[in-house]
């Protein structure tokens, strides 16, 4: 039988030629990295094809169908928790090999492209990871999405067309979620595993790079069997990945907030941990330098180590004899951690407290000290259902993206200029109170009527301290573009 399929497949020689190999410098737990991230990659393809028969793309399922899923099928508690830590393992289990291959010197000649399709790999994995994470619907991903989507916008030129294309509408609701979808479960893993493939391919042309050593030594090195050696030291690693996940999924089930709600602006969202040094770096930076947080600095870490094997013109892999690399990927990691610590510590600090997002203004009315605002009238019922979702309930806003419309002077001026706004969008970059702000004004002309606008505007024109004059339904017609 075997004989019938080599002869019109070959399959057993390949497999056998496969398993025997020789292993340079002999089997090592230091070469389980890529074996065991990819068993987190096929655990998450088969647990994303259990989920997506019961869930259902829209603002107005998701969370359902996600709730669903915990209490009414079978083991699906069980199931989604797998996704959720088996995202965390493949991310943690790709970072730990892209550093060993580093630190050994496994970029270097002939092995530069096996190297940047690695980082590709890694790229496309927090992709999936960040596309994941608005599925559930959930408070935490509404305002967490919300935030990366603004961050992405930040990107000088071709910001605005990002954010256009992920959000899919002028704010996140059902296009935003099956754009998320599409991208998470067809695009994403579609290239994640025509890039492991091609990731293979070139190893087995390559061959194993081999221990941290000069290729003069390594020729006196003896060499191991990937089979059984190499094999069982990945099958035993893969099988402890397996069950930490599994102990997780038990012991600390994915967590599921409240159904997201664009109104309640005192909810305190998290990033995943692999976002939180980028979230602890922006903490620490101030306005003005928020581009240097969000763009500047990832994209010149990503563009270095894409450009790794050209920039390190050592010869040598060994380390005593590369201590300039070596040095820096120790700072960037010991710096990488310690943002990602403090950014926790903050976060567990702010959610200990529960603040509630304020206004910038405050205006006392009766003596009662607070701000009058008008919650039952028409405009904002307008605003509530169509402008909150960017600029918060309380009219605060969001960092980077959308500028807070209480105590903004161009709010209260001349009312001409926000009916154009309203009117006809906004784009392009605004300065708000000394701090920049990139997100899309869509035109609401044609979505809403014109005395839609006239209520809405008179709403934000009085609301949350601001005192302005109404704004009546003609004023609004004689508006021109």
């Amino acid at each position: 039988m075997l004989a019938w399929l080599e002869e019109r497949t070959g399959a057993v020689s390949a497999l056998t030629q496969f398993l025997t190999e020789d292993v340079p410098g002999g089997a090592s737990y230091w070469y389980v990295f890529g074996s065991a991230t990819m068993f987190a990659l096929i655990l998450q393809v088969v647990t994303g094809i259990f989920l997506t028969f019961y869930y259902a793309p829209s603002a107005a399922t998701a969370w359902e169908s996600t709730k669903f899923i915990y209490d009414k099928v079978p083991l699906g508690s069980f199931v989604i928790s797998l996704h959720y830590w088996g995202a965390t393992a493949m991310i943690a289990l790709v970072v730990m090999h892209l550093l060993q291959v580093l630190l050994f010197g496994a970029y270097k000649k002939p092995r530069e492209v096996q190297w940047v399709v690695g980082v590709l790999l890694f790229l496309f994995t927090l992709v999936m990871g960040l596309t994941g994470y608005l599925l559930p619907w959930d408070l935490n991903a509404f305002f967490a999405s919300q935030v990366a989507i603004n961050i992405a916008g930040t990107v000088p030129v071709i910001g605005s067309g990002i954010q256009t294309f992920l959000q899919d509408g002028a704010t996140i609701g059902t296009l935003t979620i099956n754009r998320f979808f599409g991208v998470h479960v067809w695009l994403m893993p579609a290239l994640l595993l025509a890039l492991t493939g091609m990731h293979l391919a070139i190893f087995r042309h390559n061959g194993g790079a081999g221990p941290a050593v000069d290729e003069a030594e390594l020729k006196k090195m003896k060499p191991g069997r990937f089979w059984p050696n190499q094999l069982f030291m990945d099958a035993v690693v893969s099988f402890i990945v397996f069950a930490l996940i599994c102990a997780l999924a038990v012991m600390s089930p994915a967590p599921l907030d409240d159904k997201a709600d664009p109104n309640q602006t005192s909810f305190q969202p998290y990033p995943a941990w692999y976002f939180l040094s980028l979230f602890g770096l922006l903490k620490y930076l101030p306005p003005n330098l928020e581009l240097l947080g969000t763009v500047v600095l990832p994209g010149g870490l990503l563009t270095v180590l894409i450009l790794l094997p050209w920039l390190d013109r050592n010869p040598s892999r060994r380390l005593s004899r590369r201590p300039w690399l070596v040095s820096i990927t120790a700072l960037t990691v010991a710096g990488t951690i310690a943002l990602s610590v403090l950014a926790q510590m903050q976060i567990a600090a702010g959610r200990a407290a529960s603040p509630t997002v304020a206004s910038s203004v405050s205006a006392p009315t009766g003596g009662s000290g607070t701000a009058s605002t008008d919650t039952s009238g028409p405009g904002a019922k307008i605003y509530a259902a169509n402008c909150s979702s960017c600029h918060g309930a309380s009219g605060a806003g969001m960092p980077g993206a959308f500028p807070p419309l209480a105590g903004n002077a161009y709010v209260t001026g001349n009312p001409k200029a926000v009916e154009h706004t309203l009117l006809y969008g906004l784009n392009g970059a605004i300065k708000v109170g000394g701090a920049t702000y990139n997100g899309v004004m869509p035109p609401w002309k044609g979505t809403l009527s014109n005395a839609d606008i006239a209520n809405v505007v008179t709403y934000i024109r009085s609301s949350w301290g601001n005192k302005a004059s109404a704004v009546t339904e003609a004023q609004v017609s004689s508006v021109t573009k």
